[in-house]
């Protein structure tokens, strides 16, 4: 998305928040990585932004009941990551540094995408909303499965380059360049602006 992009029209637009939360993104967290707490500024930045403007912001919180694996055939997050954001727990929790509290819709999802097995999509065709701007954290992970997810449900997913978390600097890029190259589009926070 080059900088004479034309501004998002807020009435058809969500910021999509993707799993800030405290086992990412706080030094205390099970699988925090800098870069994810990093990102905390940049997506206030766009939130308030976004806000002011009378876009939609939608936050997703990645949770997992503690038996959801016992019965798995293959998918299993813990034996992947070791357990994390655990119902109920402190690591589940969104950041207290983003303004939550002005959320306009909060998604509980239990995978990588936030369409999958969730309301999200229902929530956001009851508002008409047709672009989704996708920040948060990990890059190559939830946002880049979430916005797939996004592209083939036909919402035009821009995901905001410097507005991401990540475990190494090779995965943030990755995302990227795979989510433009492949099913959308991707933004400097600079160059998104709301009209």
């Amino acid at each position: 998305m080059s900088s004479g992009q034309d501004a998002f029209d807020p009435s058809r637009t969500a910021v999509v928040v993707v799993d800030m939360q405290n086992g990412f993104c706080h030094p205390d967290g099970a699988l925090y990585a800098e870069p994810s707490e990093a990102a905390i500024e940049p997506v206030r930045t766009l939130v308030e932004r976004a806000g002011d403007a009378g876009a939609s912001v939608v936050y997703t919180r990645d949770v997992h009941p503690p038996e959801q694996f016992e019965d798995a055939h293959y998918y299993d997050e813990f034996d992947r990551w070791g357990e994390h954001v655990v119902e109920g727990s402190w690591d589940a929790e969104l950041v207290e540094d983003l303004p939550t509290e002005d959320a306009d819709h909060v998604v509980e999802k239990h995978t990588y995408d936030a369409f999958h097995n969730t309301e999200l999509e229902g929530w956001l065709d009851a508002r008409g909303v047709d672009d989704l701007v996708i920040c948060g954290t990990l890059a190559n992970v939830c946002v880049l499965h979430t916005a797939g997810s996004a592209g083939l449900r036909d919402y035009r997913p821009v995901v905001v380059e410097d507005a991401l978390g990540y475990i190494t600097e090779d995965h943030r890029e990755y995302a990227v360049d795979h989510a433009d190259w492949l099913f959308g589009e991707t933004a400097a926070l600079a160059d998104v602006t709301f009209a």
